[in-house]
């Protein structure tokens, strides 16, 4: 147990999912106390509390973040869904008004917590084709890319001047199902049972990923490490093309077929069947930490392939 967490409280706004119950485990069992904020209790039972908020106007939940040692804030509407305009706009709304809710929060309590780490996107990049993108590269364009930068910049206007701010532009995290999901996998799981784990597209499509240990050591390291601050890219050192990632997928779980899908058949059958963005499977980005790799972090999963092991055998 790491007498830098022990006995401490962590708040992890928006943790009712995949992510936060993940998180919420992990600090837990190195002896932290924490409190998952969010709109309804997470259906996964752990050594946590809830508190219940509403994402967008101060209440007494406020009190959950006074003495604190930390808080975490993953608050947002998922992406995985047809992009239409009302769900473009709680997209986005529910990432910025979160964050400065959290913001207005922390200015009426007497004691805030001293550290801040804000979840971001990897998807702030855009969808280059090939260029492998550092916290130095430029953010694209297009939806995905506006929503990422008016969520740091919500954040950059809502963190304390005596808060350490740390923010994690995360690429798909891999995890197993905890009673929330799995994250990118629950997805990819039945399309490769089903034969259909092929190439998408042109398959050249980046697919930079990270198993769910090393996102909550990310997280751990950003709470307890007074030297990390700023912006950090959240991702394996070794990103993937999609072709190669469903190869690695077939490979681990034994499945000897993967379907190829043209680009017009995922745009049919993403919105007719499974109800999401045929875009996030076209496209994607191969995302790479120089900031990490500076500060000498070892990851525990670099590769796919022992990655998919772990978690799938």
């Amino acid at each position: 147990m790491q007498k830098s967490l022990a006995e401490k409280k962590f708040v992890i706004a928006g943790g009712s999912g995949f992510l936060g119950v993940s998180l919420a485990r992990h600090l837990s069992e190195l002896g932290a106390q924490v409190v998952i904020l969010s709109r309804n209790a997470p259906r996964a039972s752990g050594p946590w509390t809830h508190t219940a908020w509403d994402g967008r106007t101060v209440g007494p939940w406020k009190q959950v973040l006074d003495q604190s040692a930390g808080v975490i804030n993953l608050a947002g509407r998922s992406v995985d869904c047809i992009k239409t305009p009302q769900n473009c706009d709680e997209i986005l709304r529910s990432r910025v008004e979160s964050t400065r809710v959290l913001g207005a929060a922390l200015r009426q309590v007497d004691s805030p917590p001293p550290v801040w780490v804000q979840m971001s996107t990897a998807h702030i990049y855009g969808d280059p084709a090939t260029a492998v993108c550092t916290e130095n590269s430029s953010p694209g364009l297009g939806l995905a890319p506006f929503v990422g930068e008016s969520w740091e910049r919500a954040f950059s206007e809502s963190v304390l001047p005596t808060q350490r701010s740390v923010i994690l532009r995360t690429s798909f995290v891999l995890g197993r199902d905890q009673g929330a999901g799995m994250g990118a996998l629950s997805r990819l799981l039945p399309v490769v049972r089903f034969g259909l784990g092929g190439r998408v597209g042109s398959g050249r499509q980046g697919m930079s990923w990270i198993h769910e240990q090393d996102m909550n050591r990310l997280f751990e390291r950003a709470l307890t490490h007074r030297d990390m601050q700023g912006i950090y890219i959240a991702s394996s050192p070794n990103p993937v093309s999609q072709v190669r990632f469903m190869q690695t997928m077939r490979r681990v779980m034994g499945v000897p077929i993967g379907l190829p899908a043209t680009a017009l058949m995922v745009r049919i059958g993403a919105r007719l069947l499974l109800r999401t963005d045929p875009e996030l499977a076209l496209y994607g980005r191969y995302v790479v930490s120089e900031r990490l790799q500076q500060e000498d972090f070892e990851f525990s999963h670099p590769q796919l392939e022992d990655a998919l092991r772990d978690l799938l055998q």
